[in-house]
């Protein structure tokens, strides 16, 4: 049922309108981990823009053991790109806070850190920031808010993890990027380990409703349920008081 040429061209065209309309000559601006996902919103976004007009930044947090792969994409797109290594960034933050940090902050730290790093990038070279995620994550909240879940623009928020395979493959990306076992790089863990289901049983469950396993459904339905705020706007207080129409 998808059509992942039709969509690949689709959403190339829709970052060109986009940036006509929010970001007339701006390049886009790209986290690259190394991984599918940012791999394949920077081909997107070549495709688009050209590659003049894409920039990576490479964050590694001291020794990045993939760091390889994040290279590897650069090199093959031919963008430009920097190397920002937060490590001294994310220590600093850390001594400075007067009390242990648990160990879900300490893990979520590095992602909110590498955000502000694109956009101090971003601002500095006419940017606009992309938005990596993908639909399965947000699904069940993979993302850090106010790290990865956030940016200007986002290709691939409504594929899923299958379906932004499909399109990687279309965009002549290498096999090991395509293919790499997703990991956030933080905890040590594949995101199918820390999540406890494959995305392939999640990916169908999503688009068809239909899983095998009752324990795997309470589970992911528990997930979107308590996570589902990460894809909202912030709530804000209404005074019911009379504002200037735009």
């Amino acid at each position: 049922m998808f059509d992942a040429n039709k969509m690949k061209d689709a959403c190339v065209q829709w970052i060109r309108g986009w940036f006509e309309e929010n970001g007339r000559g701006c390049n886009a601006v790209i986290g690259i981990s190394g991984g599918k996902d940012s791999s394949i919103v920077a081909a997107l976004c070549v495709d688009a823009l050209g590659k003049d007009r894409v920039i990576g930044v490479l964050m590694p947090c001291g020794e990045q053991a993939d760091i390889d792969k994040a290279q590897l994409l650069v090199d093959h797109l031919g963008i430009r790109h920097f190397i920002v290594n937060i490590k001294d960034a994310v220590e600093g933050i850390t001594s400075a806070i007067p009390f242990e940090l648990s160990d879900q902050s300490r893990i979520n730290l590095p992602p909110r850190i590498r955000m502000a790093t694109l956009y101090a990038v971003s601002q500095s070279h006419n940017g606009r920031v992309a938005n990596t995620c993908n639909l399965s994550e947000d699904w069940v909240g993979y993302s850090t808010r106010y790290g990865d879940s956030v940016g200007d623009f986002s290709p691939c928020s409504h594929f899923t993890v299958d379906e932004v395979k499909q399109i990687g493959r279309l965009l002549g990306l290498p096999a090991e990027l395509v293919d790499k076992a997703p990991s956030d790089g933080l905890c040590g863990k594949t995101d199918e380990d820390n999540l406890g289901f494959t995305y392939a049983v999640l990916d169908r469950y999503i688009r068809t409703g239909e899983i095998d396993d009752p324990v795997s459904k309470e589970r992911i339905d528990r997930l979107h349920r308590i996570n589902l705020f990460k894809l909202q706007l912030m709530p804000s207080f209404e005074t019911g008081l009379p504002e200037i129409a735009e």
